[in-house]
This record gives C-alpha cells, sequence and structure tokens, in this order.
C-alpha cells in the first residue's frame, strides 16, 4: 500500500493506492481507497476518486502518439512512434525558436498543467493557457481578493467559526468531500447555510434558506446586495481600505488614453492618497493609511479611488433590489 494524494479534481483526497505484482513481475494497482490520516478528506472518497485506476487500465487509454490522416475532424488517425512524434514535433517548433513568441497553444482540462506550464516558459512564449472552470477559477479570484487566498485546495472557509454561510452554484462533483465535512461542521453547531442555485440539490438540500435564482443572474444577484450594504452603511471601510485596491486611484478622464487605469510609481505600483500625509504612497508603503475618499488631479486628470466608482455605480437604483428581483426570478 503507497499513499499520495488523488488527481482526479482538485480536492488532492489523500489516498492509500494498494498494489499487487502482476504475472510480469511489475506492481499493478488494484485498490483505491481514501487515506483516514489525511487532513483534507480524512478517509473519504467519491466515485470519481475511485475511478482513479482507469486513468492507469482504461482500455480507451492512448498508449503511443497518434498522426492525424484525414481531414480535420474526421476522426481518422495511425499510431506512430515517440521517435517519429518527436520528431515531427521538433521540425514545427524548430523555426520557431528564433522569435518563441510566435507559438501560442492551448491545453484542455487535465492535472498536468503545472508540466505544461514549465514546458512553455522554457521554450520562451508567454502566450500559452488551459482550461479554466466556471467552478473552479471564479472561486478561486473571489478567494484571492477576499481573503488573500484561492478556496479550493489552497484554503477554505472558516468552517470553525462562521455564522453565515453563502453558497452560489456549486456542483456537488466539486471539492465534495473538503465541502460536505465542513458543511457538516457548521450545521452541527447551528450556523445560518444559505444556498443559491435554480435547483435545490446537493449542497442546496441542506441549507436553511434556499434561494431558487434564475439561471445567470447571480451576479446582479450579489450586486445587489453591494448596493443594499452601501445603502445601509454595513461596510467594513477599514479592511477596504488595508486589504484590497478599494482606495487605489483610477484614472478619470474620459479623453485620456489610461482612462480606468491605476495610478503608478515609477516601481509600477498602484498608489494611494495616505490620510496621514494627505501625498501620494504606494498601496503598500509601511504605515499607510489608505484614503478611500481623497482624489488626485495631475496634469488636468483626476484620478479617483476604485470606492469611488464603485459607489457611483452600485448606490444607482438600477442595483435596487426591486429592480434587480424582476431579473432575478425572485422576491425583493
Amino acid at each position: 500500500v503507497r499513499q499520495t494524494t488523488c488527481y482526479m479534481c482538485a480536492c488532492r483526497c489523500g489516498i492509500n493506492v494498494h498494489l499487487r505484482t502482476g504475472e510480469d513481475g511489475e506492481p499493478k494497482v488494484r485498490y483505491i481507497e481514501g487515506n483516514r490520516d489525511h487532513p483534507v478528506n480524512k478517509g473519504v472518497l467519491c466515485a470519481k476518486g475511485s475511478a482513479g485506476i482507469m486513468q492507469h487500465y482504461s482500455p480507451a487509454r492512448l498508449e503511443q502518439p497518434l498522426l492525424r490522416t484525414g481531414p480535420r475532424g474526421s476522426g481518422e488517425f495511425k499510431k506512430i512512434s515517440w521517435e517519429e512524434a518527436l520528431t515531427l514535433a521538433c521540425e514545427w517548433l524548430g523555426p520557431l525558436r528564433e522569435d518563441p513568441k510566435k507559438l501560442a497553444f492551448f491545453t484542455g482540462r487535465d492535472q498536468s498543467q503545472s508540466l505544461t506550464n514549465f514546458w512553455a516558459q522554457n521554450f520562451g512564449t508567454p502566450n500559452y493557457a488551459a482550461h479554466g472552470g466556471f467552478c473552479s477559477v471564479n472561486m478561486a479570484a473571489a478567494g484571492i481578493y477576499t481573503i488573500g487566498g484561492a478556496f479550493w485546495e489552497f484554503g477554505s472557509p472558516d468552517w470553525d467559526r462562521t455564522k453565515m454561510f453563502m453558497i452560489f452554484g456549486v456542483a456537488e462533483d466539486h471539492d465534495s468531500n473538503p465541502i460536505k465535512m465542513g458543511l457538516g461542521k457548521i450545521k452541527a453547531r447551528g450556523a445560518r447555510v444559505i444556498g443559491v442555485n435554480p435547483i435545490r440539490t446537493g449542497y442546496n438540500a441542506i441549507a436553511d434558506d434556499w434561494v431558487g435564482i434564475t439561471p445567470g443572474t447571480d451576479g446582479l444577484f450579489i450586486l445587489s446586495l453591494v448596493h443594499e450594504l452601501m445603502r445601509a452603511g454595513k461596510i467594513d471601510l477599514d479592511y477596504l481600505a488595508r486589504y484590497t485596491n478599494a482606495p487605489v486611484l483610477v484614472n478619470n478622464d474620459p479623453k485620456s488614453s489610461e482612462k480606468g487605469l491605476f495610478l503608478r510609481d515609477d516601481d509600477g505600483k498602484p498608489l494611494v492618497i495616505d490620510r496621514k500625509t494627505g501625498k501620494l504612497t504606494a498601496f503598500d508603503e509601511p504605515g499607510v493609511r489608505p484614503d478611500l475618499h481623497a482624489t488626485f488631479r495631475h496634469a488636468g486628470i483626476t484620478h479617483r479611488p476604485v470606492f469611488h466608482l464603485m459607489a457611483e455605480r452600485y448606490l444607482d437604483d438600477q442595483y435596487a433590489p426591486e429592480r434587480a428581483a424582476r431579473h432575478c426570478g425572485i422576491t425583493a
């Protein structure tokens, strides 16, 4: 039995892989189970993780390179050797080494994106990308902007202290083991769970409040909450000033080629107005106290804090619950 982590999704649950020596003398994977000593899943393993054995032994698994022989999309291929495949790759990519930026490529959803990134950077091109799931990248971005770290395998909600937990449209097959255990924790001590999802299945079935929203209107729903929080003054201004880009100055001149861009210093750092000195200061200067209200005018151009622009936009009546409710399919 060998310990490792599952790669069938981004949870990275701990697993015990049972091996048995085959007739050829090589060890073969015979069974996969959850590792009870692993902090992420504590022994729980979903069906997807259990099926990880098929990554090695599926009859449909590619065993050698294929070369397309028919028109693109025809599905016509022939097997070729690794030597032939690598020779072709060198012939195609060799001429681009003079200017590596001419190469751009996109990979699908797999678990080897770190390797493709590593290869691209060594080749010399910045023009590479990979699949970014709507189910995960949005969560990661929101986590980075709010709690300083992505949600998934890089961090999690504070299950031990959370008093109210809102979950938006999360598919049950993602981060399932950690989320299930976390929800069990907060439900056990009476924390309130609100599920926002067009259908009440999975995690939403155990929510104290279910918001059956119209598909695709989550963003408007959240901005309506922002509208209400601003209108009621229920905002942690100190947090916004210290830990977000809310105080960063933005070019507000409609005629400027840099309209909408941050004002930056010579080192490229976004600038804020320090409340103590009233002067322009890099946002991360030790001891700085960013001002959410001050504006800065230079060379005929007014720069305003991000928070100004947010308040101006989201306090508009179009984000009022009464207006948003028409689109979101829920009551104001």
